[in-house]
């Protein structure tokens, strides 16, 4: 199990910006892939930016140029730098990790989410 807790959000006006960051305890070592993710009312849950398997990262392209994921390994803490934030940008954002327990088997670990709302 890995417990994942996000924190940073708030209430920003547009062209503002926040640092979300999403701290993992527990069997981190399980861990191939962490991203970040945002639901906003009445929408689907979207992927934002995340770090794959090999370490490389994938942004939204409504995102990019914008927004920064990075991650401090010796802290097991995932960050989300977020710039020139726009009304669109408000949701709630979640940190998703995913751990690896077997060899054919992999699960998902979701954060509980943390506010974000800019206003316009």
């Amino acid at each position: 199990q890995v417990q994942l807790v996000e924190s940073g959000g708030g209430l920003v006006q547009a062209g503002g910006s926040l640092r979300l960051s999403c701290a993992a305890s527990g069997r981190t070592f399980q861990i191939n892939a962490m991203g970040w993710y945002r639901q906003a009312p009445g929408k689907q849950r979207e992927l934002v930016a995340t770090f794959t398997s090999g370490g490389s990262t994938t942004y939204a392209d409504s995102v990019k140029g914008r927004f920064t994921i990075s991650r401090d390994i010796t802290k097991n803490t995932m960050y989300l730098q977020m710039n020139s934030l726009k009304a669109e940008d408000t949701a709630v954002y979640y940190c998703k990790a995913t751990l690896v327990v077997s060899i054919e088997a992999s699960v998902d670990s979701w954060g509980q989410g943390t506010q974000v709302t800019v206003s316009s």
